[in-house]
Parts: structure tokens; C-alpha cells; sequence
């Protein structure tokens, strides 16, 4: 496990393409990939295959979001996604953040790892006021405004206090 580095973002993509194609992640322009590699972590095989990749995205002062979490076919089930959200929430704690977001199709696996549907739950007015303001879709889809349900149709929004 490591911190992405530029040069990992076409690795990123062949590796979230398969999942965007099955509608299991949202996708994400390149441009977007290449700024947000410093929240990404990246998990390498021996042989130096990249074969899982996740990012942290802040919020707020409190608050994360587990991001285009994935990882190889060959891999599913051998612990790797659990190692890179558990690297995630190292990283969170490290920053002050205690709670975490995700939208995701992969109930199960989030479950098991803490995380729970959030139902209609949101943030104090105040601080609803401040979000609401952004123009990052990870913050519209925590608060399941309705100018991403085209996008979001069958996730969950799932919650985990750290």
C-alpha cells in the first residue's frame, strides 16, 4: 500500500473502467483522477501490478468520503479492499476527521466494515448552508440533492462514525 503517484491515474482508469461499465462506480474524467491523486492510496502485488486503488476526499472539518474505491477481479475477496479502507481511515483519523461517507452499490462489503445506510440523515442547517455551496458532486450526493439522483439511482449512502 501507497500513495498514488501521477503516473498511477492510467492504471486507476483500467482498473475502474470494468466497474464504471457495470455501473458498480461512477465515473471520473481523467482530469479529475490527475487532481485528485494526493487522496488516493494504491495497492501493488509483488510483481508491481496495481491491483486496488481508493481516495480520501474532505468535506468538512469533520466529515470524509470514501471514494472510487476498487479493486481487481483476481483479487476480490483476498482482503484488499478491507486493507485499503482501513489505510483510508488511518489517514482520516490522522486528519482530524471522524466520520466517514460513501454512496455505493457494495452494501455488504461497507456493512461489514462499519459503515451504515444513512437514510435521510444530513448535517445542522448551518453547516448545510456552507455545503450546499459546493460544486464537488461527492458533497451534493451526501446531501442527495436532486441535481445528482440522475447519477445516483440504486446507491447507498452509507455512513461510519470513526
Amino acid at each position: 500500500m501507497r500513495p498514488a503517484r501521477t503516473s498511477d491515474v492510467p492504471r486507476i482508469v483500467d482498473l475502474v473502467e470494468p466497474l464504471v461499465q457495470r455501473r458498480i462506480l461512477l465515473g471520473k474524467e481523467r482530469v479529475d483522477l490527475y487532481g485528485a491523486v494526493p487522496e488516493f492510496r494504491v495497492a501493488e502485488s509483488r510483481d508491481g501490478a496495481l491491483i486496488g486503488a481508493g481516495a480520501l476526499h474532505v468535506i468538512w472539518e469533520d466529515l470524509g468520503e470514501v471514494r472510487t474505491l476498487a479493486v481487481a477481479a483476481p483479487w476480490i475477496g483476498r482482503g484488499v479492499g478491507w486493507a485499503i479502507l482501513q489505510r483510508l481511515e488511518a489517514d482520516a483519523r490522522a486528519l482530524g476527521l471522524y466520520r466517514l461517507f460513501c454512496l455505493t452499490f457494495e452494501v455488504e462489503f461497507f456493512g461489514r466494515n462499519g459503515f451504515v445506510d444513512m437514510g435521510t440523515e444530513t448535517v445542522d442547517p448551518e453547516v448545510y448552508a456552507e455545503l450546499v455551496r459546493s460544486h464537488d458532486e461527492g458533497v451534493a450526493e451526501f446531501l442527495d440533492l436532486a441535481r445528482v439522483k440522475q447519477n445516483t439511482l440504486g446507491n447507498t449512502r452509507m455512513l461510519k462514525v470513526l
